[in-house]
């Protein structure tokens, strides 16, 4: 009898590694897809950061030009008020 439930502990106990080494591959492997979202994620901030200085450029040029626009228009006189 003895012996019989030492084999029974040893058998499930061989289940338990099993599963936890399942688990562990798991884990690693979300670890990995973490891990690229992540990279991904920073790629996506740092071409948003690009694009607004940039935008912030056109902004500033677009300002520009309403103002030289508004001078020739006071000039012409197209302006009212």
């Amino acid at each position: 009898m003895t012996e019989q439930l030492e084999n029974m502990i040893l058998e499930m106990l061989r289940r338990i590694r099993a599963s936890l080494d399942r688990v562990e591959a798991d884990v690693g492997d979300l670890k990995l897809r973490t891990t690229a979202i992540e990279i991904q994620l920073g790629q996506m901030q740092i071409q948003m950061g690009q694009m607004q200085v940039q935008g912030a450029g056109v902004n500033g040029r677009l300002d520009r030009l309403d103002e030289r626009i508004g001078r020739i228009e006071r000039r012409l006189d197209l302006v009212e008020g």
